[in-house]
């Protein structure tokens, strides 16, 4: 037996579960209530969130994080910290209220006339076009006026309103004013200044200006070290940064991209050095193209990538690496994650410009899935608009899971852990249902790591981004959801002793959005998806400087930590960057693929000069270029794969690990509706072992040896998982398994049906007598609770006795009990329970208990806000929906 399987049949697992455990400044009674209800969920730790606190870092702070801190010790669990006093971090408790003003943000912006020459002797009032652009934002912001000039440059317009030709007009301005002798034509002034009030969130750090950065730590991070010194590492083991960012802009509108907004930029110090290393002694010249477009689309390309590179970097090295260096060195994880969505992980504004930077400093990779972000199905469809912008489904079904999980596979500080927040904002109406789907579509990806969201103990109803997980006692799925948390910790035990495996590395689109027309990493992420081809994304900088990321390139592919990528797919991208051409150059010479999608890069984003572009063009011509919708055809003919099916089937993932001593395969079917047949090929070979982590024993599998590894039957309900253990050790079944034939009998029985709100429970009424079992809701349309049905089933005669209880549907948390015996709790479909060892000839007692969620008591609270997502108004049924069976072996 592999080891892996071993521990967990015995039990041996680590903990992978931080829930959010949000502070109000309750009561001491209520906060050791709490952290109970946590331990006895089955998460061995938490996140305290401070989010809603009154007083963090205050003297109430501190008299609950003694409480939380004891009673978290008697139960011998670990502890995450929100590191701020609300989301998003960055805002360093309010520090920089008192602090000096040059560590406030720094924005770039500009102001813009136009003008048609030739005009000789013209002056132009610069204070006057400063005071236009930022006096709007006076009346909003309470930070002390600050602007300077930087430069002022203009640009003759040419075609389609493009700029053709620039002037540095700057040495011409004297007492805030220009004078200037227009040429012919037609020409944009630009006068770009620096100033402190962007219109974004001017009272956050400012997270490229590393002692601006520093204000976080002092105020946070600093200020619990300095009190609970003596538990970092031991019950204190990590801080949890939520949705850092840069700020330059207000809200969520997810369109921040550099060169394709209006908007202030962020700007500090060190940005100038740094673009005149990029760009030279003129840099400042086109400094308006962050903005508008140039007649030559190089020179836009180089402007923008050179701003973002720069940006990007800085707030790697001031923010990310400084706080995960203080917590190294401290003894604590440094963890979290940054908006996501629709693709802003490349973006300015409420993200933090590049995925891969932002998290660079983190001790394991995060994504969050909030706000029906991922729903069953829901891969084509965009979610209805919260905050202005509508959710887009293929990003979050094809990509968000990925960008963590890659992350974690080559970055060796991660060492392979992969973390997502998750549940909430969905409503009161995700139950334990909804979750195990959600858990799995992460799982199957190679998320390891979860913060479930949350527990709250603010009094019920809490309308703050439900669900709640215990609602002080009134969550009738409590004991479900922790049935739920063991089946997570213990996937998540696998794969955390598993290293993945993938045959194809995508390269991540960053750098690409940033310098002109590109293909988003969600379009090939689909195709490989629904070709069942794993794949990881890789940023441009481990092509830069692949010893950070322990890669090589050898003669059959990309070694990058401990994975071996055999072909780089490179989504469209009209600018490529030198790193990423010279490798490619490289590895074709090598006969390693490359292969371009749609058609090879026009430039190189950040090359030296004409000539160097021009060479590194050439050689990027060497490498292959198919249509997206071959994609898939042209990698299966060209690099081996480690799992290929029969037949087709879009929906069905996989996820593939080496264990030691043998291989891991994660299959999930995520249609709804559809079951999946078919036959799954394996380049390995060995004794097979399926394994059921919700029920913690061992299934069979049906398999046999094939030409070049194995084929393994595959029969998978709806949104099943299946889990298969490869050892080598073991001999290979030469032919197919024989499986168990049953016969299935429906119970035409009546049933008494009873109810109990979860405080009431075990006592139950309202007993009345039922013929069938449907949703109970017409009869308690507001009910949520417990619904009970008992009765009585003669087996007299049964040859041979019933060995599983079958539930056709339910919703959705349901426990059995057969002869006063509990046969356990499932939440999802199959409903399937074990009763060989508890019913007997004659007469049996059947019971079975069913929990919805709370959605239907809230009903009348849905509409309210949630903060961050926006709750269904579609109620699922309650209770058993469909006939209940008995299966016996033929």
């Amino acid at each position: 037996m592999l080891s892996c399987l071993s521990d967990l049949l015995d039990g041996n697992t680590g903990n992978y579960l931080y829930p959010f455990f949000w502070q109000h400044g309750e009561s001491a009674e209520v906060l050791r209530e709490y952290v109970a209800a946590i331990a006895g969920s089955g998460c061995g730790g938490f996140c305290v969130e401070a989010r809603p606190h009154p007083d963090f870092c205050g003297e109430g702070w501190w008299r609950d994080m003694d409480i939380i801190l004891a009673e978290a010790k008697k139960r011998g669990m670990k502890i995450w910290i929100l590191d701020d006093a609300h989301f998003p971090t960055g805002y360093a408790n309010g520090a920089l209220a008192d602090a000096d003003p040059a560590l406030r943000k720094q924005y770039l912006f500009y102001s813009r006339t136009d003008v048609c020459g030739p005009l000789p002797q013209a002056t132009v009032n610069i204070a006057a076009m400063i005071e236009s652009a930022t006096g709007a934002r006076d009346a909003a912001s309470t930070v002390d006026r600050d602007d300077r000039l930087l430069t002022v440059v203009a640009g003759r317009v040419g075609r389609e309103n493009r700029m053709d030709r620039f002037l540095d007009l700057s040495a011409q301005v004297s007492d805030g004013m220009l004078d200037w002798d227009v040429p012919a034509g037609t020409w944009k002034l630009f006068v770009l200044f620096l100033t402190n009030r962007g219109g974004g969130r001017d009272d956050y750090i400012n997270i490229i200006d590393r002692r601006s950065c520093r204000l976080q730590i002092d105020a946070v991070y600093e200020a619990h070290y300095a009190r609970y010194a003596k538990e970092f590492g031991e019950t204190i083991t990590g801080f949890f940064s939520d949705e850092p960012l840069f700020g330059n802009t207000l809200g969520y509108p997810m369109d921040d991209s550099i060169g394709r907004k209006l908007m202030p930029l962020p700007w500090s110090d060190e940005v100038p050095d740094m673009l005149e290393e990029r760009l030279g002694a003129r840099w400042h010249l086109h400094l308006p193209l962050l903005w508008e477009a140039a007649e030559d689309t190089r020179q836009s390309a180089h402007m923008c990538h050179a701003y973002m590179d720069t940006v990007t970097l800085l707030a790697e090295k001031n923010f990310s690496a400084q706080l995960g260096d203080w917590c190294r060195a401290h003894n604590v994880e440094y963890v979290g994650h940054i908006i996501e969505d629709n693709g802003q992980h490349a973006r300015l504004g409420c993200s933090m410009g590049h995925y891969f930077r932002a998290l660079s400093g983190q001790t394991m990779a995060g994504i969050d899935d909030i706000g029906g972000q991922v729903i069953p199905g829901g891969e084509d469809s965009l979610r209805p608009a919260v905050h202005g912008v509508a959710g887009d489904g293929e990003f979050y079904h094809f990509l968000l899971g990925k960008l963590a999980a890659s992350h974690a596979h080559i970055d060796p500080k991660k060492k392979g852990r992969a973390m997502c927040e998750i549940f909430g904002a969905y409503g009161w109406g995700l139950g334990v249902r909804g979750m195990k789907y959600l858990a799995d579509h992460f799982l199957v990806r190679g998320i390891n790591r979860f913060v479930p969201h949350a527990f709250s103990p603010k009094g019920y109803p809490d309308p703050d981004c439900p669900p709640h997980f215990y609602a002080h006692g009134k969550n009738p799925q409590y004991r479900h959801f922790s049935a739920l948390m063991g089946y997570m910790n213990r996937t998540c035990h696998l794969l955390e002793n598993s290293v993945h495996t993938a045959s194809v590395a995508v390269l991540y689109h960053a750098e690409a959005e940033w310098a002109g027309a590109f293909m988003s990493n969600q379009k090939p992420a689909r195709v490989l998806h629904e070709n069942q081809i794993d794949f990881d994304l890789l940023p441009s900088d481990l092509f830069a400087n692949p010893k950070a990321y322990h890669a090589e390139l050898g003669g059959e592919g990309l070694r990058v930590c401990a994975e071996d990528y055999r072909a780089l797919v490179i989504p469209y991208c009209q600018f490529l960057t030198k790193a990423v051409a010279l490798y490619a150059a490289e590895a074709v010479r090598r006969g390693v693929p490359v292969i371009f999608i749609d058609a090879l890069p026009e430039g190189i984003s950040n090359a030296g000069g004409e000539e160097e572009e021009r060479a590194l063009l050439d050689a990027v011509g060497k490498c292959g270029i198919t249509p997206l919708d071959e994609l898939a055809a042209l990698l299966r003919n060209t690099i081996p794969l480690d799992f290929q099916i029969a037949p087709d089937f879009r929906r069905l993932r996989y996820y593939h690990g080496k264990c030691e001593g043998g291989e891991a395969y994660l299959v999930l079917n995520e249609d709804p509706a559809v079951a999946y047949k078919g036959v799954a090929q394996i380049p390995c070979s060995g004794g097979i072992t399926g394994y059921d982590p919700f029920w913690n024993k061992i299934t069979g599998v049906s398999g046999r040896k094939a030409e070049a590894g194995m084929e393994i039957e595959l029969n998978m309900p709806p949104l099943g998982m299946m889990i298969l253990l490869v050892d080598p050790a073991q001999p290979a079944p030469v032919e197919w398994m024989t499986g168990k034939a049953y016969q299935r009998r429906a119970l035409a029985v009546d049933w008494t049906l009873s109810i109990a709100k979860s405080e009431e429970y075990p006592h139950f009424h309202d007993h009345r007598i039922i013929s069938e079992c449907r949703s109970v809701t017409a009869l308690y349309p507001d009910f949520s609770g417990f619904m009970r049905y008992e009765t009585e089933v003669d087996l007299t005669g049964w040859e041979p006795l019933p060995f599983i209880l079958e539930l056709e549907d339910a919703y959705e948390g349901v426990e059995v009990w057969v002869n006063n015996a509990n046969a356990g709790i499932c939440i999802s479909s199959p409903y399937r329970f074990p009763i060989e060892r508890l019913v007997t000839r004659g007469k049996n007692h059947i019971r079975i208990e069913v929990a919805n969620s709370l959605a239907r008591e809230n009903h009348d609270i849905i509409e309210k806000a949630v903060h961050i997502g926006r709750e269904s108004k579609v109620l699922a049924p309650s209770g058993i929906v469909g006939d209940v069976f008995l299966l016996a072996l033929e």
